[in-house]
């Protein structure tokens, strides 16, 4: 079944976001729309979301958007998969357990987006003109799901036309959603590579509540991929269950059976295993008590991580498993497609 576009049930508005043109317009358009719309200093004020327990608030939160100005100008470091991650929004709508934003956005899990996005825009080019000659990429799904709230903004959309226009500047996001009608007319001038995240079937059921079917994101890439973007795939996070070789290889048979032959030469493909701190384990139990999620320390292997938290991850027998398979399916269904890193 598919799911409809994201649209907030409660929407808080700093007042330094309607010295802007996009706040300004998203409150016209949030006040046509009929949403309830609240006044906050800050988005650290937003402190009073509904619910009558933790599990009611953090539902709630996940349905809140919260319309700012992005004060920090300094871009994170987004390696491997770019040079930068720009800040568009923050937090996402979606319900995936093992994410990763659950601990680093812990306590505030409601979606923020950002109005200054010229301001934004501007630092990029900074950022390109101290790398040139170099191409300096950035990321714009580090911290949310860009594509899930920009039917509401076109912040993406306008990001994207930048860099169309930019000499030495390149975009990339993920999503996991399908709702990517209006950026098919975007002049992207084939400088952002448009990605999906997909999984077998048995991880986006049961992990990747309130994300679109693996179908639609499927069918969402083959239109992407008719539009002129450069496509990739994201296949994180790899998870061993039961029968899960037969699950990656239905999915990549669903993608094959999808994606139009005559545009597949420019295919990327990210593989990252599932891995889990204990911050996480314990955040997420808290957030989804009744997960299925594997998160048994005992089989798993520690790293040492470079911030001091370790992760755990699978043993190395089994990391050679997934990876000898996930790299099979991958040469089987698309042998021209490029691997840019499994980790």
């Amino acid at each position: 079944m598919s799911i409809k576009p994201f649209i907030p049930q409660l929407v808080y508005i700093e007042p330094g976001a309607m010295e802007y043109p996009l706040g300004v317009q998203l409150q016209e358009k949030f006040q046509k729309m009929g949403l309830e719309i609240r006044q906050t200093t800050s988005h650290n004020q937003v402190r009073n979301i509904p619910g009558d327990n933790d599990f009611q608030k953090y539902r709630n939160a996940k349905a809140t958007l919260v319309v700012g100005v992005r004060k920090t100008l300094k871009f994170d470091t987004s390696k491997p998969s770019a040079e930068y991650a720009i800040p568009l929004a923050t937090g996402c709508m979606g319900h995936c357990q093992y994410c990763y934003l659950q601990t680093t956005m812990g306590s505030k899990p409601y979606v923020r987006t950002y109005v200054n996005v010229e301001e934004i825009l501007d630092q990029a080019k900074k950022y390109m003109d101290e790398r040139a000659p170099e191409i300096t990429r950035f990321e714009a799904a580090c911290t949310s799901d860009i594509v899930g709230i920009d039917h509401l903004t076109h912040s993406l959309k306008k990001t994207i036309e930048f860099f169309g226009k930019s000499e030495l500047g390149k975009l990339r996001f993920v999503t996991k959603y399908h709702h990517v009608d209006h950026l098919l007319d975007a002049d992207h001038q084939g400088k952002t590579r448009f990605r999906f995240s997909i999984n077998a079937d048995y991880v986006i059921r049961n992990f990747e509540h309130g994300t679109s079917p693996l179908k639609d994101r499927i069918e969402a890439a083959a239109k992407v991929a008719r539009a002129g973007y450069p496509l990739g795939f994201i296949i994180a996070p790899i998870y061993i269950h039961e029968n899960w070789r037969e699950g990656y290889e239905t999915m990549f048979q669903k993608l094959d059976e999808t994606l139009p032959k005559d545009v597949r030469n420019d295919i990327t493909f990210e593989f990252i295993q599932h891995r889990f701190t204990k911050p996480a384990k314990k955040v997420i139990q808290k957030n989804y008590p009744m997960t299925k999620l594997e998160l048994n320390e005992e089989k798993r292997k520690y790293k040492w991580g470079k911030y001091g938290i370790g992760k755990y991850v699978y043993t190395t027998d089994e990391q050679e498993d997934l990876k000898n398979s996930l790299f099979s399916y991958k040469e089987k269904y698309f042998p021209d497609a490029k691997i840019e890193y499994f980790t």
